[in-house]
């Protein structure tokens, strides 16, 4: 892996505390070979791994803000939001792991729906996937992938577990208000993750409305237009922007963790959106 300017941060990132395939100590070690001065831990729905992170990245000077990433449901639309440096971590994770036991309630559905589709994965084995992370089906597409069931995980959703696909049960969205008061409950920020398409001025400024900080305006899944456009619309709305490599494990190419290079500019920002939105009143 090449090494990134030691100004560069990457603020999208997920670990086996969900469906990441590095611990958050691994984590740590990946940013610290990329050269990042900080980097955003934003697993989904848990910020399981966050503490275990900050702890490993202490003695190497690297800054490892918590984070969260939730689906929620804003017009009929998934949203994904990233909730950046959540201040009380803990108690925001109590109120998630409530909402996680929906999560398995889902899996176990699926493989139900597999089961009787004909395909004998066991529930077993994806819990053994998703070790102790939280349950989503890419742990249960590593299931079918080790019982020999599909060639790959591209397989698992294209024939079974994607939008539509037969096995496929809708999981539990939060609505985007109520998970962007959660955010600001803890102390964070609300950003909107990967945008894309969709980032457009009539899906936005509902947002802004709602009270939402900042949008996702560099990710590997972005065209240039979209860039462009969404960091135009952060700029028009006063949001910050944010950006990362939404990394899960990837040792090269553009989800590699560190290869959007995000300007450490953009953390700045974030900085000082936390003190106009909440100064010094809630905990570190």
């Amino acid at each position: 892996m090449s090494e990134t300017p030691a100004a560069c941060v990457d603020l999208h990132a997920h670990s086996t505390a969900s469906d990441g395939a590095a611990s958050p100590e691994e984590f740590v070690a990946t940013a610290q070979r990329a050269g990042l001065a900080a980097v955003a831990l934003t697993d989904h729905d848990t910020l399981a791994g966050v503490r275990t992170a900050q702890r490993a990245a202490e003695p190497h000077g690297i800054r490892v803000i918590a984070g969260v990433e939730l689906s929620t449901v804003d017009q009929g639309h998934e949203v994904h939001l990233l909730g950046l440096h959540i201040r009380d971590v803990e108690t925001m994770e109590d109120e998630l792991a409530a909402f996680r036991g929906s999560r398995r309630t889902r899996a176990i559905a699926i493989v139900e729906r597999l089961n009787a589709l004909g395909v004998p994965v066991t529930v077993e084995a994806v819990l053994e996937a998703a070790a102790d992370g939280a349950i989503g089906r890419p742990h249960i597409a590593r299931a079918l992938v080790t019982g020999g069931f599909v060639k790959d995980n591209r397989e698992a959703f294209d024939k079974w577990l994607g939008n539509g696909r037969p096995a496929n049960i809708d999981k539990e969205k939060l609505a985007i208000a109520d998970a962007i008061d959660m955010i600001h409950r803890y102390g964070g920020l609300a950003v909107w993750a990967h945008p894309g398409p969709d980032g457009r001025r009539d899906r936005v400024e509902p947002l802004v409305a709602l009270g939402i900080d900042g949008l996702e305006v560099r990710h590997p899944g972005h065209h240039s237009d979209d860039t462009q456009r969404l960091g135009a619309l952060a700029a028009h709305f006063k949001l910050v922007p944010s950006g990362g490599s939404d990394w899960h494990g990837a040792a090269t190419g553009s989800r590699a963790l560190g290869a959007m290079q995000i300007n450490a500019d953009w953390l700045a920002m974030q900085d000082a959106r936390l003190a106009e939105r909440y100064g010094t009143g809630l905990p570190a």
